[in-house]
């Protein structure tokens, strides 16, 4: 189990270097940052007509991160429906290692003069996932899609407001945990945290629950995988306790401190979202 946090901030502007920079100087080695995509890219534009965003984006200093970056968030906004086109389009921008990051970095317009890092180490692999918010995103060529391209389909606990999809499709797993009964207000209950801890253990062993709910009839490759798992229910301070518990059931460290392989976080800064978050490493 590896400490990981999913950096918030980025999602509403972009960062600059440095940021990006103090963030991997005051974290210890093993440390993995999940980082939310610009709102600009997928709320404003929808995907559509984003290369220099994209361009704008890569080169705000994400790379900074180096071996600590974790996989990239896209959050699609719920008016927006699935359209394969477009999906299409917007996964085959996305860059999947250090090198492409940097030749699309170098695409960025005049606004990133002065402020951009156009650097990254050698060797970096560059996973994204993708948590969609409307129902027509429930389509098995959706799941095939991504499957293509080895994109995770975010698996999204929203108390019944989004659509809840466990098809499999990376060689990882991205949870959002933000609450089964009141989002991002509910904590989970025993049996919620057994549910949850259940689905964990098969997918980081590459294994799919026969009582899981997806959309494409198909199954997954085999194979074991990396897990994220982020809990966003802190309106009440439950989040710290919830990861805690599903750790617990895992078989993970369960301490909150700094020396633990365990993160928990109850920050109000604006760059966190998720307050507490584990990273299970197949």
């Amino acid at each position: 189990m590896l400490p990981s946090i999913e950096l918030n901030g980025s999602f509403y502007s972009l960062q600059r270097p440095e940021s990006y920079q103090a963030w991997h100087s005051e974290t210890p080695d093993g440390f993995v940052f999940a980082v939310k995509g610009s709102r600009y890219i997928t709320h404003m534009l929808q995907l559509d007509d984003v290369q220099t965003a994209l361009a704008n984006f890569f080169a705000s200093g994400v790379l900074a991160l180096g071996k600590k970056l974790g996989p990239i968030l896209w959050q699609l906004p719920p008016r927006m429906r699935y359209d394969p086109e477009r999906m299409e389009r917007f996964l085959s921008m996305l860059p999947r290692d250090g090198k492409s990051a940097m030749v699309l970095a170098r695409k960025h317009d005049e606004r990133m003069e002065g402020r951009s890092l156009l650097k990254a180490v050698r060797g970096l692999r560059i996973h994204h996932a993708v948590e969609v918010r409307n129902r027509s995103f429930v389509d098995s060529g959706f799941i095939a899609t991504m499957r293509r391209h080895g994109v995770a389909v975010v698996v999204a606990d929203t108390a019944r407001r989004w659509p809840v999809l466990e098809d499999i499709t990376a060689d990882f797993v991205y949870i959002r945990l933000h609450g089964d009964k009141e989002i991002y207000a509910s904590g989970y209950s025993d049996a919620a945290l057994d549910r949850w801890a259940e689905r964990i253990d098969a997918w980081s062993r590459g294994c799919q629950l026969s009582n899981a709910k997806v959309a494409s009839p198909k199954a997954a490759r085999r194979g074991r995988r990396d897990v994220y798992c982020y809990f966003d229910n802190d309106t009440r301070v439950h989040a710290p306790y919830d990861a805690a518990h599903l750790a617990m059931r895992l078989g993970l460290a369960t301490g909150l401190g700094a020396d633990d392989k365990f993160a928990a976080r109850n920050d109000d800064a604006d760059d966190i979202e998720s307050t507490a978050a584990f990273h299970r490493s197949a």
